[in-house]
């Protein structure tokens, strides 16, 4: 019963933070920046203050898409942020530059995810069937429950060790921000205050998926007490 508590505790958090974002994204979409600037505008000139020339920006669909992809060195922007010229869209780009400077200066955190990330590919690939399979077969073949939470427990390390590797960025790009005068000091803590709440994203996906190992380890110790 209190593990059902903690999941569906954490699914209401998700969704109000995820609506809390939306809204504020909303509306700090609407409160221009000072010198016109698109989403593509920062993020390139961001990208040339810290003297890198060898990624590329680009916009692709979706809302809340946007990403840095280091395999292709881009820097993805959903429309609106790639288009707009607003606090958020500052503020998103901004960000997902953060990633391309945490990859040009070997960023510690970053390099240790990257790592991770085939490791992590297959065991989503392939977690929830071996998880399914290893409860029903719990009481007469514990050991197949025991290989999906070791799968499981890549994931959800790698979430926490996105956490540091999400904040960071932030925090580049806010100090970046700041100092290029992209911000105001009316507005530069509307871009603080979007940042922050898509850093709760993170961590709640962090808590949600060691609250879910946890789970899994309670059920194979009781299968193999029994």
């Amino acid at each position: 019963m209190i593990i059902w508590i903690v999941f569906i505790g954490f699914m209401i958090l998700s969704w109000i933070i995820s609506m809390v974002l939306k809204s504020k994204f909303k509306k700090f979409s609407k409160i221009p920046v000072d010198n016109g600037m698109s989403g593509r505008d920062v993020a390139e000139r961001m990208l040339r203050d810290h003297g890198i020339y060898d990624v590329r920006v680009e916009s692709v669909q979706g809302q809340l898409t946007d990403h840095y992809n280091p395999q292709n060195k881009t820097i993805n922007l959903s429309p609106d942020v790639y288009n707009g010229r607003s606090v958020a869209s500052a503020a998103v780009a901004a960000h997902e530059c953060g990633h391309a400077v945490q990859h040009a200066t070997a960023y510690a955190w970053l390099g240790f995810r990257s790592k991770m990330v085939p490791a992590v590919s297959f065991s989503s690939k392939w977690v929830q069937w071996i998880l399914l399979a290893g409860i029903f077969t719990v009481h007469t073949f514990p050991a197949l429950l025991l290989v999906g939470i070791v799968l499981f427990a890549l994931t959800t390390i790698f979430s926490f060790v996105t956490l540091p590797v999400e904040i960071n960025a932030s925090q580049r790009a806010l100090a970046w921000l700041s100092s290029a005068g992209i911000t105001s000091y009316q507005n530069h803590d509307k871009a603080q205050d979007a940042l922050k709440w898509a850093a709760y994203t993170y961590v709640v996906a962090a808590l949600g998926s060691l609250a879910t190992l946890l789970y899994y380890i309670m059920i194979y110790m009781g299968g193999s007490r029994d």
